[in-house]
C-alpha cells in the first residue's frame, strides 16, 4: 500500500488542528453577516475606501472578457449552459498570445494559450490585479489560487487588508469580491465553512471576480473557464448567498473592502 510522506501530510494535519481548536474556542457558533473574526482571530480594520481602484479591477476583467468574444456561462440549479460561445485560448495566435501575457504576470513567460493542459485562471486574475494597479502586498501574483488565498487568510488580522475571508453561508458577494470553488478531486479542508491557510496548501481551486449583482443574480468573470475568459451568471438565494452548483462547489468568498 502506498503511503504519503509525513512531510506532505503535516501542513494539512496542522491546518485541521488549527480549525478544530478555533471552532472549540468559539463554541462552534457560526459567524453572522459582517462578522469581524475568522477562526477566532480578529480581522483587521478596513483600508481607506478606494472605489475607483475597485472599478478598475472590474473594468480590466470586463475588457478581457470582451476581447475573448463575451463567452457566457449560465448556472441554473444543476444545469449549465453556454448561450454565447466566445474565442478559446488556442483558437489563433491573438488569443494564445494574450494568455501568454497572463502567464508573464506570474513569472512563466514560456507558457501560452497553446499549453491547454496548464490551468491559467490564477494567472489571469494576477494579471487583472497587476494591470489595475493592485500592489503585490494585497494580491500576491501566483500560478495557483491557493497561494494568494493562503496569504489573504493568514494576513486578515493585519490592518488595512483589502481582501478578507468570508463564509459562503453568511455573506452575500458584491462586485469586486472574489468567489472561490474547489476543483474536482482536490477539496480543501473545510470545517463549518472555515478553512485555514495551512489547509489550502496545494489544493486545486478556482476563483472568479464578481463584476455585477442584480437581485438574485450574480455575474463573475474568470479565466480558463470553458477554455476562455468567461462571464458566469450565478443564482443567489433570498439572503443573497451563493447557491452550490456541480461544477462550482463554492467554499470561500474574499470580500473586497476598498
Amino acid at each position: 500500500m502506498y503511503h504519503l510522506p509525513l512531510s506532505s501530510l503535516w501542513p494539512r494535519a496542522l491546518g485541521a488542528l488549527v480549525i478544530c481548536l478555533a471552532l472549540v474556542a468559539c463554541g462552534g457558533v457560526p459567524e453572522e453577516k459582517g462578522a469581524t473574526t475568522w477562526l477566532g482571530r480578529s480581522i483587521g480594520p478596513p483600508p481607506e475606501p478606494n472605489p475607483g481602484l475597485k472599478r478598475a479591477m472590474i473594468a480590466r476583467a470586463t475588457s478581457e472578457w470582451e476581447l475573448f468574444g463575451r463567452q457566457t456561462v449560465v448556472y441554473q440549479g444543476s444545469q449549465e449552459s453556454i448561450p454565447n460561445v466566445g474565442a478559446w485560448e488556442d483558437d489563433d495566435g491573438r488569443y494564445s498570445t494574450r494568455v501568454n501575457a497572463y502567464w508573464r504576470a506570474v513569472g512563466k513567460p514560456g507558457l501560452s494559450g497553446m499549453d491547454c493542459q496548464k490551468p491559467w485562471s490564477a494567472a489571469f486574475l494576477s494579471w487583472v490585479m497587476q494591470s489595475a494597479g493592485v500592489p503585490e502586498t494585497e494580491f500576491r501574483p501566483a500560478a495557483a489560487h491557493w497561494i494568494y488565498l493562503s496569504a489573504m487568510i493568514d494576513e486578515a488580522p493585519f490592518a488595512g487588508r483589502w481582501f478578507v475571508p468570508r463564509r459562503v453561508a453568511d455573506y452575500s458577494p458584491n462586485p469586486g469580491d472574489l468567489i472561490c470553488a474547489s476543483r474536482a478531486g482536490s477539496q480543501p479542508l473545510i470545517t463549518q465553512g472555515y478553512t485555514d491557510a495551512w489547509a489550502l496548501e496545494g489544493a486545486g481551486t478556482h476563483c472568479d471576480l464578481v463584476v455585477a449583482k442584480n437581485g438574485r443574480s450574480l455575474e463573475a468573470i474568470g479565466g480558463n473557464v470553458r477554455n476562455s475568459v468567461s462571464k458566469s451568471t450565478l443564482e443567489l438565494d433570498g439572503q443573497g448567498r451563493l447557491q452550490p452548483v456541480p461544477r462550482r462547489p463554492w467554499f470561500l468568498v474574499l470580500e473586497n473592502r476598498l
